[in-house]
């Protein structure tokens, strides 16, 4: 949780900003905000960093998919190509958005994989929206390509991959939007907060003015101005803007720390033989945000976790078995599997494409039962990291040493 880490008076500063003048709300009051506009600024830079044109702000992750989806015209009936590994969020904004989630295979990227996403294609699919996870890009140039021999909508959910490139490129930027989480466990953090960003300028009006009730934001007399589409809203305030204009000021400190600390990590797993890492396209350009490696079987992968709690190791990192996470992983999401909803959703009337309740995704199986993943900490001392490798290479040791007796 690198951007928690680093709270101090940047943030503070920024966010006073703000209660100096009373305007929490990020449109309009121009006179009186003394030249302070961090919903603004935030997107200005953020913006800049990804190397587009346009940057939107809102007020979560999940609603930053949610606009995306709407603005590139993804909705009832259309399927929409996801993950089963991913936060889960990714296919609510599909579900809410009336579209029909179809789930595809992932490889040792732990994203979408090329192969997955050809074997899901209908003649209904409109969009794939991919999930760049735990810091890391997916194979984006095959994706690319077969979105564009099906003429799909290629969005990309880097929710936890900011900071992540493919040969010198932003993730995010290789889609029509790409898709950001700014809440308290991302790697920068406005508290509570998300963006879309794009290169397409009528992507951009129709993500500002989906978010905001359909306000077309002419002007500076918000009672007189148009209302060009439908909305809803998902603005972001001025508070939470003001904290992530101070913690992306940060994300190249952020980035070279998580780089360092992720390959002493990595040091010092590569001394089993037994283990295997994930595939990075572009390992110059992973985020870090994660270390994740394969055990060769569950059974292995379960007495390995058991071995680093025994050890300690999660109090100095987070030790995820993703396979028995409830909010990531497919087979854990009963209420998605049982469409269990409080108000009838599109797709019970639309049907279903795909039997969720007996899905069947043998590739992702196999690896999600072998995957573990720790979270790369910034603000970790030396003696920290020295403790912390010395507790996985004692825990790991025991199990290996215990399955070749």
């Amino acid at each position: 949780m690198p951007g928690i880490e680093l709270f101090g008076a940047e943030e503070r500063k920024e966010v006073n900003d703000v209660l100096e003048t009373g305007i929490l709300f990020r449109y309009n009051h121009d006179n009186l905000r003394n030249g302070h506009w961090k919903a603004l600024t935030f997107e200005k830079e953020l913006a800049a960093f990804n190397g587009v044109k346009y940057a939107h702000s809102c007020t979560s992750g999940s609603t930053a998919v949610a606009i995306a989806m709407a603005a590139c015209g993804v909705g009832a009936g259309d399927e929409v190509i996801v993950p089963p590994f991913t936060y889960i969020a990714t296919v609510e904004g599909a579900l809410l958005a009336g579209a029909l989630p179809i789930f595809a295979e992932i490889d040792e990227t732990l994203c979408l994989s090329p192969e997955g996403i050809r074997k899901a294609i209908t003649p209904k699919t409109k969009a794939v929206v991919l999930v760049h996870m735990c810091g890391s890009m997916a194979k984006i140039e095959e994706i690319m390509q077969i979105c564009q021999e099906h003429n799909l909508v290629l969005i990309e959910d880097t929710a936890q991959a900011l900071g992540a490139s493919y040969k010198g490129k932003a993730a995010g930027t290789f889609g029509k939007m790409g898709c950001f989480s700014f809440d308290f466990f991302k790697i920068i953090t406005c508290g509570e907060g998300g963006a879309v960003i794009t290169n397409d300028e009528k992507l951009y009006n129709f993500s500002h003015q989906f978010s905001d009730h359909g306000h077309d934001h002419i002007g500076d007399n918000r009672g007189a101005e148009g209302h060009p589409i439908i909305g809803f809203n998902y603005r972001i305030g001025e508070m939470n803007a003001a904290v992530g204009v101070a913690q992306l000021r940060k994300i190249d400190y952020i980035l070279s720390q998580q780089r360092k600390h992720k390959a002493l990590l990595k040091q010092t797993l590569s001394k089993f033989p037994e283990i295997t890492f994930r595939h990075l396209p572009d390992e110059n350009g992973d985020a870090a945000t994660f270390m994740d490696f394969f055990l060769p079987s569950e059974e292995l992968t379960r007495q390995a976790v058991a071995a680093l709690q025994a050890e300690g190791v999660p109090s100095l990192t987070g030790v995820q078995y993703w396979y028995d996470n409830n909010f990531h992983y497919i087979k854990n999401w009963e209420h998605i599997r049982n469409l269990q909803s409080v108000a009838k959703l599109p797709i019970e009337i639309l049907g279903a494409p795909q039997d969720y309740k007996n899905l069947q995704l043998p590739v992702t199986e196999g690896l999600m039962k072998r995957l573990i993943s720790f979270v790369v900490k910034v603000a970790w001392t030396d003696e920290q990291l020295q403790m912390l490798t010395t507790k996985i290479e004692a825990a790991l040791q025991k199990v290996f040493t215990k399955a070749t007796a």
